[in-house]
């Protein structure tokens, strides 16, 4: 097999790209019949425990997938994955990003997400260092798709603390704790690029090449309704709205949730939803958000899986007519569900 070739004139998205003009995205996605599409392969030593959580982006006529692996001995890395049609992959028998680093070192490398700088044709991949204790955010770029240049957590681990909620309920400070950017791919009318992370709730970030960045410690938002009152992760990029407003800069912004426990959601579900965003008004939050999830565990492998009742995305793309949402089952295997644009 023979390693895609990925150059800066290999074009990305899909050639008949239509952007979405209403919010929300469908909002009715089908899981497809054929679920799970990638399963840990016991040939792969860097994979054979575990597969899940897959950025997603469309270069070539192709769907490529970044996505978390685990081996047996709970080691993180981030493996890809290529197809023509949507679901059926091949995949690469070596892992693209693996632990390096002394803040990797013990953990690994997890939950990818993917942007291309439309400028310097650059991959820009934000994703979780992790050593064992402490969850980093971390950036990796490169023009190919193989060779990566890493770099350090974005900040310091003495310059953040947050409140979080485990999984009975229990508040506690936790210092030093970042993960999941889903990045802006276009500038903002401040000249900057803003990336949306976090994982009690959610920050923002701002950077000038997309690879240093500074982060907010005001609040952009949190969990509001029962299914999402422990914690909100953003998904993928945020995905641009053309409207028939003039000056109006929406974008919608898939993301994940898990509930202590309410109403019909178990203790620890994951579910996805959609929240619509002014880009130029972040100071305000999100201007609207979905009052239910799209996705919630109902399958055997979303509800019992190495962590029981998951859903949880990383990766979008619109691929021949429609819309693919890639997203990890009981972060165990991987599963897709379409919907039409």
């Amino acid at each position: 097999m023979h390693f895609p070739i990925i150059g800066p004139d290999t074009p990305d998205g899909d050639s008949a790209y239509q952007a979405p003009t209403i919010f929300p995205i469908g909002p009715h996605f089908t899981r497809y019949s054929g679920n799970p599409i990638l399963t840990p392969d016991p040939k792969f030593d860097f994979e054979e425990a575990f597969i899940y959580n897959a950025a997603a982006i469309v270069l070539d006529g192709r769907v490529f997938l970044l996505y978390r692996a685990q081996s047996k001995q709970l080691v993180l890395s981030i493996g890809l994955a290529w197809l023509s049609d949507g679901y059926n992959f091949k995949r690469w028998p070596k892992p693209i990003i693996y632990p390096t680093e002394s803040w990797e070192k013990g953990g690994g490398c997890e939950d990818p997400r993917i942007v291309r700088d439309p400028i310097s044709r650059k991959f820009i991949v934000t994703y979780t260092a992790y050593d064992g204790h402490l969850a980093r955010l971390c950036v990796a770029e490169l023009m190919d798709l193989k060779t990566w240049i890493k770099h350090p957590p974005i900040i310091p681990d003495d310059k953040w603390a947050e409140v979080c909620t485990l999984i009975h309920g229990e508040k506690f400070v936790r210092n030093g704790w970042l993960k999941s950017g889903a990045v802006f791919v276009d500038r903002h009318k401040d000249g900057n690029y803003y990336m949306i992370w976090g994982e009690s709730g959610f920050q923002l970030a701002t950077s000038e090449d997309l690879i240093h960045w500074k982060i907010s410690e005001k609040v952009y938002t949190t969990g509001k309704f029962n299914w999402q009152d422990r914690l909100i992760e953003p998904g993928p990029a945020p995905i641009k709205i053309e409207t028939k407003d003039q000056g109006k800069n929406f974008y919608i912004l898939f993301y994940n949730s898990s509930t202590v426990g309410a109403g019909p959601y178990e203790k620890g579900t994951y579910c996805i939803s959609q929240m619509l965003i002014d880009y130029d008004n972040l100071d305000e939050g999100p201007l609207a958000r979905m009052d239910w999830p799209i996705l919630v565990p109902e399958s055997k492998n979303e509800v019992i899986g190495q962590v029981n009742r998951v859903v949880f995305t990383e990766g979008i793309v619109q691929f021949k007519g429609k819309w693919f949402l890639y997203f990890g089952e009981g972060d165990s295997e991987l599963g897709v569900a379409t919907c039409p644009i």
